[in-house]
Order: C-alpha cells, then structure tokens, then sequence
C-alpha cells in the first residue's frame, strides 16, 4: 500500500508528478512571454509604418500646395533634390510660418527643413527621397533608393528605415504622386 496504513486512504501527488506539472507550466509561461515579446515588436513596427506613411503624405500635401515650386524644371526643383538622412539637418532660408512672405523655392526649402527634422526625430537610421521613379520592384518585391528621373516619370516620395541589425537598406514607405504631374 506504498507506505499507507490499511484504513488511511492515500491522497495527494508524488515528486515526480508536481515537478513535470510545474515544467509544463514553465513552457507555457515561457511561450507566452515570447508571444508577448514578438507582438511588442510588431506593434512598434505598425507605429512606425503609420508614422511614415502620414510624414510621406505630409510632404506630398506641401508638394501639392506649392504648385509653382513643382512647375519648376527637374533640374530647378528643390523637392525633386530631396535625399535626406536622419541625422543630417537641412537649413531654410526663411521662416514660411503664418502670414510670412516667401518664395516657392522658399517655401520648399522651408518644407524639406522641416520634413528631414521630422524624419531625424521620428525615424534613427532613415532616409527619405523625392525624384521620378517608374521603378519596378527586384525579385523579392523590394524597391530600391535608385530612381529613372524619366520626365515622364511619376513623382516619388520613398521612407525607408533599419528596425533591426541587418535589415536591409531599402524603402518601406512609397508614395506617388501621379504620373509626371506635379
């Protein structure tokens, strides 16, 4: 009767059971805590995706209130010169805030400042490029910083970033602007 006395009925577990009840315990904290550990990182993947896409959709709207600045030949337009690396600040002429009084080419100067702050501020390690592209995507359907600079091209806005050690240098955001339309 494994050490029970003849009337005393026998309860409880053994060492055996309690120790493999508490390892599967373990295994399911432990998966749990990983699951947790990879929706976190997912999460901030989608912050930052939304992030870029509103700050690329930002610059595209300035683009487009600045009709006479996107008018101006390839060659002569600031926006289609915008290749810019967090980190790198871009100095504006002027203050186009308000009522000021500015140039188109001013005012584009002053909207690329603000946008490569923006860009260093929100995204370590990101680049953000404006040119004509009718690019296609390599075989593993990424893009590249590379652009035609077709004057038939459409207008591109490409924002990409390095999450992680080893990523790849490539665009994650690309917005277009329509097909060589300002």
């Amino acid at each position: 009767m494994r050490g029970c006395r003849a009337f005393r009925r026998c309860a409880g577990f053994t060492l055996v059971e309690v120790l493999v009840a508490l390892f599967v315990v373990a295994l399911g904290v432990a998966g749990a805590a990983a699951v947790q550990a990879v929706a976190v990182h997912a999460a901030g993947e989608a912050a930052r995706l939304s992030d870029g896409t509103r700050l690329a959709a930002s610059l595209a709207q300035r683009m487009r209130a600045n009709p006479a600045a996107m008018m101006l030949p390839d060659a002569a337009n600031p926006y289609l010169q915008f290749d810019a690396r967090a980190g790198e600040s871009i100095a504006a002429s002027a203050s186009c805030y308000g009522a000021s009084d500015c140039s188109p080419v001013q005012m584009a100067a002053f909207d690329l400042a603000d946008t490569a702050e923006a860009l260093a501020r929100r995204f370590p390690g990101g680049r953000m490029r404006v040119c004509r592209d009718a690019g296609e995507p390599d075989a593993d359907g990424l893009l590249s910083w590379t652009c035609t600079d077709d004057p038939g091209a459409p207008v591109t806005i490409k924002l990409g970033w390095r999450s992680r050690k080893g990523d790849r240098d490539v665009p994650v955001v690309f917005l277009a602007l329509g097909a060589g339309t300002p």
